[in-house]
């Protein structure tokens, strides 16, 4: 127990002398604070004993997010004025330069307070100044020894528990000053969560502006070229009905060919933008569906989803079939395992594989497609593959109506 309280003592007086030290330090910078360097720099000390303190009392501690500087002097001296963490180091600066000096030397006396006491009963006969103790001179050995046993317990009494409780007063103190405020918590978190939702959004345009111009040089290229052709078929069937009844059928019949090529293509481009199969059978019915198709063995789990939002089914879906084509094409895989659950509002998918892994949205596997449509709904879409498998994909959908 003495054992576990001296190493307490020893923790909270080495805490006190590295306060004293920049206690001290921090002083003659008070009148310097009004220049922008000097902010910077009590900027980072503030993180710097923030964290201290948080170590030393055993609470979570996360730096603090920080922001580019602008690059201009006069915009990042405007940015720095009007940064709440600024005003919170000058506080703290200001607290740290007095009472931490104060406090320090607690830490001083209760770490050099009993080897002193010795020191001086050991010595006082050969000072030529008289010696006290608590207060008191010397006059021969006696005294002598009964004042220095006083300041030894008086000492180790501050060591051992005198520090300890200081030091923690102090680290919650400083831990409460330099950490931002419930209300500054929470505006940060709006903040990042409004440069989240600008990044999804400019990646969702991106995406809605590629799949538009897919659309429409599939129609272009496909389906507008066989409808020229079935219409010229048609106007030259047209003219020659009369003088060549036999020439004219065997036209309409390529234009019947044509049609039924442009409803095909039809069929394909819608299917690409919302798949029937989801209306008729489903999202389950649906990833059954690519399951049964896909050319590695498949197992699919799923539970009972109830009613999904269309746009979450079709990102789902799609997500789902662009792993199970990289698990085809570029995993070597034996095998995939694919589950689909719901939680409260969230939509839970996992894609499974045991092939080579080491999927990389940088070699074209198709996963950075389904991060921005996954991202374009706030959802969110993470990969674990190492080199030598197994690839997980993991997918979750806000799905709340």
């Amino acid at each position: 127990m003495l054992v576990e309280q001296s190493v307490r003592g020893w923790r909270a007086a080495r805490y006190l002398l590295l306060t004293l030290a920049t206690g001290m330090a921090a002083l003659p910078l008070l009148p310097l604070l009004v220049l922008p360097p000097v902010l910077g720099q009590a900027r980072r000390w503030a993180e710097w004993e923030r964290g201290r303190a948080h170590a030393h009392i055993g609470a979570d501690y996360a730096p603090l997010p920080t922001s580019p500087m602008p690059e201009r002097v006069a915009e990042r001296l405007r940015y720095v004025l009007r940064d709440p963490g600024t005003w919170r180091s000058i506080r703290g600066l200001a607290v740290h330069a007095l009472l931490g000096t104060l406090v320090g030397i607690v830490g001083l006396l209760a770490a050099l307070g009993v080897p002193s006491a010795l020191v001086k009963v050991a010595v006082w006969w050969a000072v030529p100044v008289p010696v006290t103790f608590v207060g008191i001179p010397a006059h021969g050995w006696g005294s002598a020894l009964i004042g220095g046993l006083a300041e030894v317990v008086g000492y180790g009494a501050l060591f051992l528990w005198g520090a300890p409780a200081v030091v923690g007063g102090y680290a919650r103190l400083t831990a409460r000053m330099l950490s931002p405020s419930d209300a500054e918590l929470r505006a940060d978190r709006l903040s990042e969560r409004v440069e989240e939702l600008s990044h999804t959004r400019a990646e969702a345009l991106q995406a809605h502006g590629a799949e538009l111009r897919r659309i429409e040089r599939d129609l272009h290229d496909g389906t507008q070229a066989r409808l020229v052709a079935l219409a010229m078929r048609m106007g030259i069937a047209e003219r020659m009905v009369a003088d060549d009844p036999e020439q004219a059928v065997r036209l309409l019949r390529e234009a019947r060919g044509n049609a039924e090529g442009a409803m095909a293509e039809l069929r394909d481009v819608i299917r690409t933008m919302y798949p029937p199969i989801l209306t008729d059978r489903g999202l389950n019915g649906a990833v059954s569906a690519l399951g049964a198709r896909c050319t590695v063995p498949t197992r699919v789990r799923t539970e009972e989803l109830g009613a999904l939002p269309a746009a979450v089914e079709a990102a789902a879906y799609f997500a789902i079939a662009e792993a199970l084509t990289n698990a085809a094409k570029h995993a070597a895989a034996t095998s995939v395992d694919v589950a689909i659950a719901r939680t409260g509002a969230t939509l839970r998918i996992e894609v499974t594989d045991d092939g080579i892994g080491g999927a990389d949205d940088t070699r074209g596997t198709g996963i950075s497609g389904i991060r921005r449509r996954v991202a374009a709904l706030d959802g969110t879409a993470s990969v674990v593959s190492p080199v030598g498998g197994p690839t997980v994909i993991r997918v979750e959908l806000p799905c709340a109506s």
